[in-house]
């Protein structure tokens, strides 16, 4: 029995087609209308639908470059069920080289929206009843906010054993059971019954090749065990998985220049130093300590500070020895410097 077509934003999509879609968004006050650019790969055999989403936050770019990638992959030929790429949702934020919109709103706080509310509201009701609302799984990608930077790691809210396993098929060393924020789209996609991850990697308006491949590569074991892509003839040994429950910012003791001690992805034990912030004469210095255990997931990439503002974000692990071990391979088989596996394109410097 032939699968029926796929339609979405009233346009129809036939068994084994690939088609880029337009979603109209409110205009710009120039009267130029702006659209959401949508592409939509229908497989001929069933399966899952999956929705891949970037630049929720417009400066958060490493996603539009992970899925320009995932797409152009020669296997998604042999896809079942349906693949819906959107690799820039919040465009006005995206034209503005903007985490937010032209209003000020985040849009990841403005979930479910509505058609009649603010900007953000409108765009959030459109993307999520347009869009959203046709598939049972999804993979949101992010990067930090500006002037910080992540290192790759999964959120999920790991209550249902479907969102587990997309967490765990994807592969990156440490996942950090987060609770869900209010307004995200994170919390409307539950509501609705569908599967999320959410991927975080690199930095604000900035490529990072590592973060990238990471994301590449975890998408397509995550299509893998939802049998969306063949399984591998010869299966990679998966790689091992720690689950951080609590994590916490660090924060500047003093306003200051901080000198930053401990790397990105580095293990830290309880009272470490992890940077030292000063006044630009080194006559008052304090130090940022860890407060636990655990490994650096984010960390402040701009040495001028005030008081309080976020210097590390520390994620608590158990076994940290063994997981400090899996973050070095895993960085080892991501490096373009290192990695033993062909890459089908040049890396990005």
């Amino acid at each position: 029995m032939a699968r029926e077509s796929f339609t979405i934003c009233g346009e129809e999509v036939l068994p084994g087609q690939r088609k880029t879609l337009e979603l109209p968004v409110p205009s710009l006050y120039t009267h130029t209308q702006l659209k959401m650019p949508i592409q939509v790969m229908h497989g001929r055999s069933p399966g899952p639908c999956l929705f891949l989403s970037a630049a929720i936050h417009g400066d958060e770019i490493n996603g539009v470059e992970i899925i320009r990638r995932v797409i152009n992959l020669k296997n998604l030929k042999r896809l079942s069920g349906t693949l819906i790429a959107v690799p820039v949702v919040n465009i006005f934020g995206f034209i503005n080289q903007s985490r937010y919109l032209p209003d000020r709103r985040d849009l990841n706080r403005s979930f479910p929206g509505s058609e009649s509310g603010s900007l953000a509201a409108r765009i959030a009701y459109l993307f999520l009843n347009d869009v959203i609302d046709k598939c049972t799984h999804g993979i949101d990608i992010h990067t930090a906010a500006i002037h910080r930077e992540n290192f790759p790691h999964i959120r999920a809210v790991l209550d249902d054993p479907e969102t587990e396993r997309m967490a765990n098929a994807f592969g990156s060393p440490l996942i950090l059971g987060t609770s869900i924020i209010e307004g995200s789209l994170r919390e409307s996609v539950k509501e609705k019954g569908i599967s999320i991850i959410v991927y975080e990697a690199g930095e604000a308006l900035r490529f990072n090749e590592v973060s990238i491949r990471a994301g590449v590569r975890g998408i397509i074991s995550v299509m893998r065990e939802l049998d969306m892509l063949p399984k591998l003839k010869k299966p990679r040994k998966a790689p091992v998985t720690f689950v951080a429950k609590d994590s916490r910012w660090i924060r500047a003791p003093q306003s200051g220049i901080v000198r930053l001690i401990k790397p990105l992805g580095s293990m830290v034990l309880k009272d470490d130093v992890l940077g030292v912030v000063a006044d630009p004469f080194g006559e008052k210095e304090q130090q940022a300590l860890s407060p636990f255990n655990g490994i650096i997931i984010g960390k402040t990439n701009l040495p001028l500070v005030n008081e309080g503002e976020a210097l590390f974000h520390i994620a608590k692990v158990d076994r940290l020895r063994s997981a400090q071990e899996q973050i070095e391979k895993f960085q080892t088989r991501l490096d373009p410097n290192t990695d033993e596996i062909e890459a089908r394109e040049p890396p990005l410097n």
